[in-house]
Order: C-alpha cells, then sequence, then structure tokens
C-alpha cells in the first residue's frame, strides 16, 4: 500500500516552476472563454519562473497544496488592497491545477489560508473573483462566503464584472 502526502505549506523559491506551470494550467482552465484569450496569454506569460521566484519572497504569503511533490494548487494571501472595506485580510488568488478539481484540496487550501490571516489578526477576508466564472462562484458560496460586493475588471476592450465574497 502506497501513502500519499498532501501539505499545504508556505512556497519556496525552489517551487517557481511547478507553482508557474499550475498558475497556467489552472488559469487556461479558469479563464477561456471568459478573459479574452490574448489578454488571458499576456496574463499567462508574465507570470513565469522568475516571476514567481521573486513572489514567494514577499510581501504576500504564497501557500502551496503540495501532493507527493507535485504543486496541486496555490493562494496568495495579505492584507487587503481596498482600505475603505472593514475586511482586513484578503485572499489574492486560489487556483487549482484542473486534475485536482473536485476533490476537496481547494478546501484545505482555502482553509488553510483563512487560518493564516486570522494568526496574522486581520479582521475578516475578502476574496474577488469574476462573475461569469462559475466554477469559483460557486465555490466561495460553497465555503461560507457573502458576495457582497462588486467592481469591475478590464481585459483589452471587455470589461467583466467581478464579485467580493466576505468572511467577518
Amino acid at each position: 500500500m502506497t501513502t500519499l502526502s498532501i501539505d499545504v505549506r508556505p512556497a519556496e523559491p525552489q517551487d517557481a516552476r511547478n507553482i508557474s506551470e499550475a498558475h497556467r494550467l489552472a488559469w487556461q482552465h479558469a479563464y477561456a472563454g471568459i478573459i479574452p484569450h490574448r489578454a488571458l496569454t499576456r496574463m499567462i506569460e508574465r507570470r513565469g519562473e522568475a516571476w514567481w521566484r521573486k513572489a514567494v519572497r514577499g510581501p504576500a504569503t504564497v501557500l502551496v497544496a503540495d501532493v507527493a511533490g507535485t504543486i496541486a494548487g496555490y493562494a496568495t494571501v495579505g492584507l487587503n488592497r481596498a482600505r475603505a472595506l472593514p475586511q482586513e485580510g484578503e485572499i489574492y488568488e486560489l487556483y487549482m491545477r484542473p486534475e485536482y478539481q473536485g476533490i476537496g484540496l481547494g478546501h484545505t487550501l482555502f482553509t488553510e489560508a483563512k487560518r493564516l490571516l486570522k494568526f496574522l489578526e486581520c479582521r475578516g477576508v475578502v476574496v474577488w473573483c469574476l462573475e461569469d466564472s462559475d466554477n469559483a462562484v460557486r465555490f466561495f458560496r460553497s465555503n461560507g462566503g457573502i458576495d457582497a460586493l462588486e467592481g469591475n475588471e478590464d481585459f483589452d476592450e471587455v470589461r467583466l464584472k467581478k464579485l467580493g465574497f466576505i468572511w467577518q
């Protein structure tokens, strides 16, 4: 019998290449048909291995879901960028490689991201996602988020609505 190790941990610089790959696969899966192709491709290409190597050094914290040495997903967390909101913490990103979606790892990573923000004494959490991203909307609602905020994000010539989910 083989034992599979699953660990949620802070990312390290040597994880950069694997995070970059997880990012590319997750974004292609999540946003194909939502974000215009050219804009999506540029966004993905900007975040190669070198970008992630810098990102894991801060100021945001990058957490990874490590499944037997494979980066199955990642989350970036830190202080809320919208200072006018009462929520002090923000989960900037939470993405899983497509083959690791739907098995509970995203929930585990999300729970650890919220736990880290609570440990850092952040009161309340906000997460933004595109309204047209049905999987993300469903995920955050099923994890107790209240979609109380709205905004817009521009991608080339396309403006997409985004929702802000909050947890007190």
